[in-house]
């Protein structure tokens, strides 16, 4: 299990609380770094690591470490790093099984959890919590805007498919939220299956009008090469995880076209997201993902809050989190009653740049100023 314990040192920065500044916050962040999904969980340290070399304060530390996406390694971790570490803050997650293992127990403890992904529909309702604050979208939102997308478009005739787990359940329950049209299928895939030839079989056999598929990281790479080598030519769609950067190189020009649903994409026109965009492709040589972007924005409400509070004052750091107020490379956002986000979604197109990247640019908005629909539940 890799583990990498990263100090980033720089003279405080001026114009902020001196108290508040020079009081040291140590961060765990749980990850997925190997295996199938890795290629998220790398996207998600590198942009949150972007920010705080950025942010150059020395009273920041970050202790990174894989959770290989294993609910009980991500446990294990979790309490380690409470325990031994005694961090003040967990960031990191990536999967929502591995979420619903992890963040009861650590806001129980009285730590703070920052979501820089997943967001399971519990946490966002019955069982959410006033120190779990969810920085990325919850479960459903990036499904219900495909599913928007899909009806506003009058497709008459879906077939949809995500796997067996938390997330997979909220994404086919958002998307049908939304559309209203006829469901030509609906099937639910093991979690890590890299064979899709079962499936691609019956979307042949369906007679729909259009695929929408929510298979994140590895699956949607084994997914969609197989769907364009079966010649089964009906659209697809998705969720802006199917085609997000981490995984467009993989897939290949097969992707190009689909529309994908999501809160952010690189050609977002603010000059926080364009100063992101460049920022990491001059760290990293590479454009950045949805789980980069969000992992960024979380560890810059994170350096704003402690610009604010000393998270040792935990109602005072918790209402420095609530305001939100940091440069979100979405241009917008803030938080709801149940401390997930209020933001738009776009629809994006898979194409290619002026370099011959594969890369998503914005072609419409499905929603402006969407909440999730758990909120009521929520009694904090």
């Amino acid at each position: 299990m890799g583990r990498l314990l990263a100090t980033i040192a720089f003279g405080l920065t001026l114009g902020v609380s001196g108290l508040a500044m020079a009081e040291p916050l140590k961060i765990g962040m749980i990850t997925t770094l190997s295996g199938g999904g890795a290629g998220l969980g790398v996207d998600a340290r590198d942009g949150f690591m972007l920010a705080i070399k950025q942010a150059g304060d020395a009273e920041i530390s970050v202790v990174v470490e894989d959770d290989a996406m294993k609910p009980e390694i991500a446990v294990q971790i979790a309490d380690k790093m409470i325990q031994a570490e005694q961090v003040d803050v967990l960031t990191g997650i990536i999967w929502s099984n591995l979420a619903m293992a992890v963040v009861p127990n650590a806001v129980a403890q009285g730590k703070f959890y920052l979501s820089p992904n997943a967001g399971p529909s519990p946490l966002a309702g019955a069982k959410c919590d006033k120190n779990y604050f969810n920085v990325a979208y919850q479960n459903d939102n990036f499904h219900e805007a495909a599913g928007n997308f899909a009806q506003s478009q009058g497709i008459k005739k879906m077939f949809i498919l995500a796997p067996n787990y938390p997330a997979g359940t909220d994404s086919l329950n958002g998307f049908k939220r939304f559309y209203k049209g006829e469901l030509a299928g609906e099937v639910y895939t093991q979690l890590g299956q890299t064979d899709y030839a079962a499936e691609i079989a019956q979307i042949r056999a369906s007679g729909a009008d259009s695929v929408f598929f929510f298979l994140p990281g590895g699956m949607g790479i084994a997914f969609m090469k197989q769907y364009a080598q079966s010649g089964v030519g009906i659209p697809v769609m998705g969720p802006g995880f199917s085609f997000s950067q981490d995984v467009l190189g993989a897939i290949g020009d097969a992707a190009i076209g689909a529309k994908n649903t999501a809160s952010w994409s690189p050609d977002l026109d603010n000059a926080a997201n364009k100063a992101f965009v460049e920022a990491f492709k001059a760290e990293y040589n590479r454009l950045p993902s949805i789980y980069a972007a969000q992992a960024y924005d979380t560890a810059n409400l994170l350096i704003s809050a402690k610009g604010k509070a000393s998270v040792k004052d935990a109602d005072a750091f918790r209402a420095a989190l609530k305001e939100a107020q940091f440069d979100t490379v979405r241009g917008k956002f803030k938080f709801n009653t149940n401390n997930h986000p209020i933001q738009d979604f776009y629809v994006r197109e898979v194409y290619k740049d002026a370099d011959g990247t594969l890369t998503n640019k914005i072609v419409g908005t499905s929603f402006t100023d969407h909440q999730d629909a758990y909120a009521a539940e929520c009694k904090m």
